[in-house]
């Protein structure tokens, strides 16, 4: 696989070496099992696959490239380039400004960008109808895209399915770039429609069954589905494509849930007519990353503490899954510990931050699951691990533990 080139800020001495350590030992990556560093009084679970993936590692290298080849330029991002503070921060620290925030309200207006202007398009990927803006300022849309590979791999399959007449059914959040980018995209082949979970799955089986009614249809996917979607008759061919930061499992049950409903509408001998399959369009570091999160769930731990951006999804769904089994902290960075007893963590459910107290159990050793999102740099969980090593006492040291941990692996 390629190897970019990003700036040195975002490895670490401690968790960049470890994933290069594992890299080396299994380059096929089939092994998902946790690095465990025991320090003596506090023990860390690490998950095999997390933190930058390779199309945050593309943009990365591309926003930076653009920057350095454009001093005295006007540079705007779309809107974040990922959903990590620090690595948006740290670029607009260099003269950058987003033109967009993250639901595409504008910062800049349109008419006082000049065709001289440098435009970042984002990992997560623009519309077709923002490409079209840009193209008559006469900005070229294409020439500093960091679109992520994979993102594009799913407006290819929705564009071969679309001209075969199949509904695009996109599990996605609405609001999402990525989701309203791939939206833009599917429906210039064919009808489209966004559900968010197996809910909305569950509804949209009961509206193709005809056991809820057109009206019902309109009002509960306002919002979400093409111009002039027609009930009857768009909803005969579907195929379900994803948000790649979306649950893997999720769009798998999804897809399942929805290929039994035409089963039953269809008939299993006629299924192929009215299902596509596109279970090629799961991103592989959202798979990655998702399994070796469930496979460190398997060891017994205090907690997890989950390391991202708030807005990240990738990140919010690794909180999820980490939440089913244990307490779970899910923190943007090391200044979130604000002491050795209270930890300042995001809450998934009312979206806000709150401080929980005594957060360390009071034990001879404490185990904790650390892992991060896609878009988190090296650097960040490195702090947040020499963070948590900093509560405890008579520990071992940092290259103790880990010429240890090489020399078992």
């Amino acid at each position: 696989m390629k190897k970019f080139n990003i700036p040195d800020f975002y490895r670490s001495p401690i968790i960049s070496r470890i994933k290069d350590y594992r890299k080396n030992e299994d380059p096929l990556k089939k092994n998902f099992i946790p690095t465990i560093l025991d320090f003596g009084s506090i023990r860390f679970f690490i998950a095999r696959h997390f933190g930058f993936c390779y199309g945050v590692e593309n943009a990365i290298e591309i926003a930076y490239k653009t920057i350095e080849e454009n001093s005295g330029k006007r540079i705007f991002l779309l809107s974040e380039m990922i959903h990590n503070p620090e690595v948006n921060n740290e670029i607009l620290s260099r003269g950058v400004k987003f033109l967009m925030d993250t639901s595409g309200n504008h910062l800049v207006d349109w008419n006082e960008l000049t065709k001289d202007d440098i435009i970042i398009i984002p990992a997560f990927g623009t519309t077709l109808e923002i490409e079209q803006k840009l193209n008559e300022i006469g900005i070229d849309p294409y020439r500093y895209n960091t679109t992520c590979p994979f993102v594009e791999k799913v407006w290819n399959r929705s564009a071969q399915i679309g001209e075969k007449d199949y509904t695009v059914i996109i599990h996605g959040k609405h609001y999402h770039e990525e989701t309203r980018a791939t939206f833009s995209h599917s429906i210039k082949s064919s009808p489209a429609l966004i559900v968010k979970d197996i809910n909305e799955t569950k509804i949209l089986s009961e509206v193709i069954l005809g056991e809820k009614d057109k009206k019902e249809f309109y009002e509960f996917f306002k919002g979400k589905y093409s111009p002039g979607f027609n009930l009857e008759k768009d909803l005969q061919k579907i195929g379900v494509v994803n948000q790649t930061t979306m649950l893997a499992t999720e769009t798998q049950a999804i897809a399942d849930y929805l290929k039994q409903t035409m089963i039953k509408k269809y008939g299993k001998e006629n299924i192929n007519k009215h299902f596509a399959d596109t279970r090629d369009t799961l991103c592989y570091a959202t798979y990655d990353n998702q399994q070796a999160t469930i496979e460190l769930l398997n060891q017994k731990a205090d907690f997890a503490v989950v390391v991202g951006g708030y807005n990240s999804s990738n990140t919010g769904h690794l909180v999820e899954l980490c939440e089913e089994k244990l307490t779970t902290y899910f923190i943007s960075d090391d200044e979130k510990i604000i002491s050795t007893t209270e930890i300042k963590h995001f809450d998934n459910h009312s979206k806000k931050e709150i401080i929980t107290k005594d957060f360390i159990p009071d034990k001879d050793v404490v185990d904790i699951i650390l892992t991060s999102g896609a878009s988190c740099p090296d650097a960040v969980l490195d702090r947040v691990l020499q963070k948590l090593l900093s509560c405890f006492e008579n520990t071992s040291s940092i290259e103790t533990v880990l010429s240890k941990f090489m020399a078992e692996v």
